[in-house]
């Protein structure tokens, strides 16, 4: 678990191929790495990933198929700079919302602009994600926990203080860049609650005789 509160901005220095996935090595600049133990978790741009190696400057993660098929991951280059944060302890400060590390979907950034000191950004999320995004709620992106200001169907504004723009990835954003989502926890479990007994019950999927009985065809 995490704070959605970044700690440092790291860089992606290296990316192994490994049998249809990858092994990532993250040079972790100002991230203090002492309490830091193989097997740890580190959200990397909002993606929880193991450290399976400690060179001593970073850290080397694996990323699996299905972490590359729902974030930026695919994308990412060499040189990129990169949130960090660490697992939280029981001693952290809940600065931000309660932040699991697996991402929803990816989003992208449809605009950038000034608004007194702070910037104020518009992102499109895929419209399956729509309903879980609430005015006033929190939102993570990659990795940094957020409020939105407003809620345009699929798309929501946040405003940016000048400490977040200089302290994390966001201030590299430019209109289309892509960005790892992850939706408010409370709101996926109580989607889940509501559901009841039908919770159970296997997914359906396409045009069946039930849907039809149920909504007053045959």
């Amino acid at each position: 678990m995490f704070t959605g509160i970044i700690e440092a901005v790291g860089t992606l220095v290296a990316v192994e191929p490994k049998n249809g996935d990858l092994r990532l090595r993250i040079k972790t600049n100002d991230l203090d790495l002492l309490d830091v133990h193989l097997g740890d978790s580190i959200a990397t741009n909002g993606v929880c990933l193991t450290v399976v190696n400690l060179p001593g400057d970073g850290y080397w993660a694996d990323v699996s198929v299905e972490t590359l098929d729902n974030t930026t991951l695919r994308e990412w280059k060499i040189g990129m700079r990169i949130n960090l944060e660490k697992s939280l302890t029981p001693q952290t400060r809940l600065g931000g919302h309660m932040v699991s590390g697996h991402v929803d979907a990816v989003g992208e950034v449809v605009s950038r602009c000034k608004d007194a000191r702070s910037e104020r950004f518009r992102i499109r999320a895929p419209k399956a994600l729509a309903k879980y995004i609430a005015h006033k709620g929190s939102i993570t992106i990659d990795g940094t926990s957020l409020t939105v200001n407003a809620i345009d169907g699929a798309e929501f504004e946040l405003n940016i203080v000048p400490h977040t723009i200089a302290n994390t990835v966001m201030c590299d954003y430019s209109c289309g860049s892509k960005v790892n989502l992850e939706v408010d926890l409370i709101a996926r479990y109580l989607e889940r609650l509501l559901l009841g007994d039908k919770a159970a019950e296997p997914a359906k999927s396409g045009m069946t005789v039930e849907f039809l009985a149920e909504h007053g065809f045959g």
